[in-house]
């Protein structure tokens, strides 16, 4: 069974970065996608950026693109979220969750939360003004 566990959060300021960590562990081929999800305070969990195990493309909510850069080492099965340029509205609990398929990119399929089985716990992240 897939099992995620996410790290790396804390506290840091605006116009500074952060490095979260995602450990993927029970694949049992490279198909899937792996997806970062962030749930603010009083808002609903939202998809910000995904990757594809199989080829390696990349999606990201206009929020963050340009700013946040997902990555994935298979071999370490392990995932990365490098995030820079914080905003105080990056402050959230962030997530990373697993699918056993390839969801495309195409507009914001990836972003929904149904496609996804797996979920590993959040970590917290708030950026100070």
């Amino acid at each position: 069974e897939v099992q995620l566990q996410a790290s790396g959060g804390g506290l840091e300021q605006a116009g500074g970065y952060l490095r979260l960590s995602c450990a993927a562990s029970g694949f049992t081929s490279d198909d899937g996608t792996i997806a970062w999800f962030r749930q603010a305070p009083g808002k609903e969990r939202e998809g910000i950026a995904s990757i594809s195990r199989e080829d390696g493309s990349t999606y990201y909510a206009d929020s963050v693109k340009g700013r946040f850069t997902v990555s994935s080492d298979n071999a370490k099965n392990m995932v990365y979220l490098q995030m820079n340029s914080l905003k105080p509205e990056d402050t959230a609990v962030y997530y990373c969750a697993a699918a056993l398929i390839v969801i495309p990119g195409t507009g914001s399929i990836w972003r929904a939360e149904r496609y996804y089985d797996y979920w590993g716990q959040g970590t917290e992240v708030t950026v100070s003004s």
